[in-house]
């Protein structure tokens, strides 16, 4: 189980570094693009970013189910873990989707301002979970 445990700190890890970066450089910069050019930046965001997130991000949610599964000797703080990590999921397909849906169709400020704001509750998520692993292995 140490392993079990070692890995879902490493996803943690990653994935909350890669948040910590979208959340204060790569979302704020949104802003930036000129709208004409907006449709072609976004769709080559989403694809690019595609394969840095969602591959380790289930990978995560496996592991965390594991984790909680077979940690139970570890406590009640697996099960928050995975409680995080379908946090971060609800978060992500419930509120971040519909705003890039909205942003594939062109620059608009409000869906920016709202990706930026409403990502917070997928970086304090990972972070926390970051922290609750990390005391785990500590």
């Amino acid at each position: 189980m140490p392993h079990l445990l070692q890995l879902n700190f490493a996803l943690a890890a990653y994935l909350t570094g890669l948040i910590w970066t979208v959340q204060l450089v790569h979302y704020p910069s949104f802003a930036q693009v000129a709208p004409e050019k907006f449709v072609v930046f976004h769709r080559q965001h989403s694809t690019r970013m595609g394969w840095i997130v969602m591959v380790p991000m289930v990978l995560e949610l496996g592991l965390a189910a594991w984790l909680a599964w077979a940690g139970q000797a570890l406590g009640d703080a697996v099960w928050w873990s995975l409680a995080l990590v379908l946090l971060i999921w609800a978060a992500t397909f419930f509120i971040s989707v519909p705003f890039h849906n909205r942003l594939a169709q062109g620059y608009n400020y409000i869906a920016i301002d709202g990706l930026v704001r409403t990502n917070w509750i997928r970086t304090l998520a990972w972070t926390v979970r970051l922290f609750l692993l990390g005391t785990l292995l500590w």
